[in-house]
């Protein structure tokens, strides 16, 4: 009793904790006059070390300490080689992504688009593509830390819903990104630390880093470097590295709520350097969570708690773990529920800014009564934009909690989704001769031709693909005292029942292993097209949007004389590549005012955009 107590007593401190950061961050920041200042966080507000931390925590997410531990624990560390991938990602978006459209003086990224390709109609496909996948996800990770919390403290669903999202509809009516940045710092620090203390302590359970290492090894949970070309496998060498690396590259150079926050920086400088400093902190954070899965299974290697009935999801084994294993340390299981509870509040801040500025620049704004607002007025708009879509994803969240697929529907449609993204701003920076309606016809195709798989994917109805665990090990000693048996695991019944499940080949008395699968011909295209692993969606989805997109602007008058884009607008690299691959001059302008012309109509507050040639040195042909 006692111990609950503390538990709730450090849970609700840290929460308050968290309304601590945003008061602090309201008084003790720059005052919020423009619509920039609430969106960009005041430019140079925001420390280097808390920018890094905001970063990092933005893609891995409440993940990276409930996901990840368990993947480990249940399938193995195949997912743990998207590292490679996450890495190649910063650099490539350093120098190809940040030097178009880091000085366009613009609050949208889709902006940039409309700028490109002259069509609201592109814009308007890229941050309608990003809105949906936000708010879906957003559900998504609202849901996430409710289940631990009414797994270990009996908070009802509903209950947890509401309070995160009228917290974060708070934090982003008074803070804006400056305290869900900060926030994300604070969290990240508190994950850390608990992680570290996981580990620690389960080494010493575990008879060292040496047996873990050991004990993972044996049972076949490190299997790294699967070079296999099958694209059905979930997940290998190549589809981790090549999958994940078009999934980072769409959200890392393509997604709002990352390049906001790149825009709230100083300077370029300061951005390249908080891009190369977080490659070492990612994969720092990353391999934390996956060393955390290693020393929880090798804990629980001869008797797994999911085997015998104390759990039924696999995410469910960490909080399960630290009520079993930190009972003498009262308050540390609060710490935990608390760091998972503003974790996703902090996620819900930062993109319910990102989602309502994106709202407003791409869609509102071009309402006829919305039109000419003052600064004072846009930023109104905005907060009310951000409350309403908190309603919205309350609401989601609330679908998620009565529907088990929502889960993996959502996380399918991440990986569709990131492809289209991602080709489309491809084909505005390094294809000079893309037009519009090529940007638009290859959008629409990959969001088709991804949509076509993942509906397929969920009717092969296929049973979830875990490795087998042990219950031979298990005594009435093996779990803490306070943990209330199910049974007695001497009962010979028992041990029978599970006997009964048994493989011989693995050598152990008793495993819990996924169902089989009945394959289907390899001359079924359509179930080999289905079965393909959401990790390659990405990669598919790239390729057919550039893909479709330069074959329609070809068909459709690709060298038209009356197409001109700013040389602005691409990566200076297309451009001498162009010239040396045709031999020709194509028709670039410079002073950007074709912008504003007959095809586009005019954006709020558009700043034109800056020169690169501070950047790179290439001259790219001009008429």
């Amino acid at each position: 009793m006692q111990s609950i107590i503390f538990d709730y007593a450090v849970f609700l401190l840290l929460i308050a904790l968290s309304f601590g950061v945003l008061i602090y961050s309201k008084l003790s920041g720059p005052k919020e006059q423009t619509k920039a200042d609430y969106v960009f966080a005041s430019k140079g507000s925001v420390s280097m070390g808390a920018m890094l931390l905001s970063i990092a925590r933005g893609f891995l997410g409440v993940k990276v300490f409930l996901g990840y531990p368990s993947e480990f624990y249940y399938r193995g560390s195949g997912m743990w080689e998207t590292l490679y991938g996450m890495s190649l990602a910063f650099p490539l978006v350093l120098y190809f992504f940040l030097p178009v459209y880091f000085n366009l003086g613009i609050t949208s990224v889709y902006q940039y688009l409309d700028m490109r390709f002259k069509s609201r109609l592109v814009r308007r496909l890229a941050s309608g593509t990003y809105f949906i996948r936000s708010i879906l996800n957003l559900g998504v990770t609202v849901f996430t830390p409710c289940v631990a919390l009414k797994t270990v403290m009996g908070l009802p669903y509903w209950f947890s819903i509401i309070l995160i999202t009228s917290i974060a509809i708070v934090f982003t009516l008074l803070g804006g990104l400056r305290s869900a940045i900060l926030a994300d710092a604070v969290q990240s620090l508190v994950m850390i630390g608990c992680s570290i203390v996981i580990i620690v302590h389960g080494f010493f359970i575990a008879k060292g880093p040496l047996n873990v290492f050991e004990v993972t090894k044996e049972r076949n949970r490190l299997d790294f470097f699967n070079f296999d070309l099958d694209p059905t496998i979930r997940v290998t060498t190549v589809s981790a590295t090549l999958g994940q690396l078009f999934m980072s590259l769409s959200m890392f150079g393509c997604q709002q709520n990352f390049v906001q926050r790149y825009f709230s920086m100083d300077s370029q400088k300061q951005v390249e350097k908080a891009l190369w400093l977080t490659i070492p902190l990612m994969i720092f954070l990353f391999s934390l969570s996956w060393i955390v899965g290693m020393v929880i299974f090798t804990v629980y290697a001869d008797c797994d708690p999911r085997a015998l009935g104390y759990i039924s999801e696999i995410d469910e084994i960490i909080p399960f773990y630290i009520e079993d294993k930190f009972y003498f340390l009262p308050g540390f299981m609060g710490l935990v529920l608390a760091s998972l509870f503003n974790s996703g509040l902090s996620i819900l801040v930062s993109n319910l800014n990102s989602i309502s500025t994106v709202a407003w620049e791409d869609f509102v704004s071009q309402i006829p009564v919305f039109k000419g607002a003052s600064e004072k007025n846009q930023l109104i708009c905005i907060k009310s934009l951000s409350v309403i879509t908190g309603f919205i994803v309350m609401g989601i969240a609330f679908i998620v909690a009565q529907s088990s697929g929502v889960i993996d529907a959502s996380q399918l449609m991440t990986s569709a989704t990131s492809g289209p993204l991602l080709g489309v701003f491809v084909l505005a920076m390094f294809f000079p001769s893309t037009n519009w309606k090529g940007a638009a016809a290859g959008m629409i195709s990959s969001h088709l031709m991804t949509l076509f798989i993942v509906i397929g994917s969920l009717s092969l109805a296929k049973e979830p693909e875990y490795l087998p665990v042990s219950t031979e090990g298990c005594t009435n000693t093996t779990f803490s005292p306070h943990i209330e048996p199910i049974f007695d695991v001497q009962y010979s019944q028992y041990k029978m029942s599970f006997i009964n499940k048994t493989h011989d080949d693995l050598g152990v008395s008793s495993v819990l292993s996924s169902p089989e699968v009945k394959s289907s011909s390899k001359d079924d295209i359509l179930t080999m097209l289905y079965s393909i692993t959401y990790m390659y969606y990405s990669l598919l989805g790239t390729f057919v949007t550039v893909f479709v997109g330069v074959i329609v602007s070809y068909m459709t008058d690709l060298w038209s004389k009356e197409e001109s884009t700013n040389e602005d607008l691409l990566h200076p690299m297309s451009l001498k590549v162009k010239s040396m691959c045709t031999g020709e001059k194509q028709r670039y302008v410079t002073d950007g005012k074709h912008n504003n012309g007959p095809s586009t109509l005019p954006m709020t507050n558009e700043a034109q955009p800056t020169p690169l040639s501070s950047v790179f040195t290439i001259k790219s042909n001009s008429s």
